[in-house]
């Protein structure tokens, strides 16, 4: 081999040593894929927190008002299908029980959509609007992916029997609610 085919073989060997030591530097300090952070864990809670939310005539309205009842909290949003199926249920069973089981609805929605949703559903029980607070005690009480509707059950006192995430049917609510006001 002559002296001119060592140079070209060595120049060559260069180029790509110095071609790969780029890419591989490049590489290397290329930002990691973005992937989703996992969802941070919250301290699940068994007794619903205090609480004061105002509700569609802007009157503040505190947990303390219903800690002698049965209490269904219910997380909601008025563009939630599920939410708006679930709600004559829960006017039906707020009139049934009367005083002895309060539901409060939490919307995490604006003030006109849900004032009118009130009015088109004959709504006969509190609807408070929530916010980032809301959300954050929703995730207390185990609503984990914040999902929408969330419903809670608790006995006089505070302290929660049911969680549920989804749509809830009366079948699934009204013989819990039956044993806790037979109780109480």
């Amino acid at each position: 081999m002559n002296i001119r085919n060592y140079f070209i073989i060595a120049v060559g060997g260069a180029l790509v040593g110095a071609v790969s030591g780029f890419a591989w530097r490049a590489f290397d300090s290329a930002p990691e894929p973005s992937v989703p952070a996992p969802v941070a864990m919250v301290k699940q809670i068994d007794v619903i927190p205090g609480f004061s939310y105002p509700d569609t005539e802007g009157r503040q309205r505190h947990s303390h008002e219903f800690a002698n009842k049965v209490m269904v909290l219910n997380f909601w949003a008025t563009w939630c299908a599920p939410c708006r199926k679930e709600t004559p249920e829960f006017v039906a069973l707020q009139e049934d029980f009367g005083d002895r089981v309060q539901f409060i609805g939490i919307a995490i929605d604006d003030l006109e959509p849900v004032r009118e949703f009130g009015e088109t559903y004959n709504v006969n029980y509190p609807l408070l609007l929530g916010d980032m607070e809301a959300i954050a005690m929703s995730r207390q009480l185990g609503n984990r992916y914040e999902g929408l509707p969330f419903t809670v059950v608790a006995t006089p006192g505070g302290k929660v029997v049911l969680r549920h995430t989804g749509g809830i049917e009366r079948e699934q609510l009204e013989p819990l609610l039956k044993k806790l006001t037979k109780a109480s």
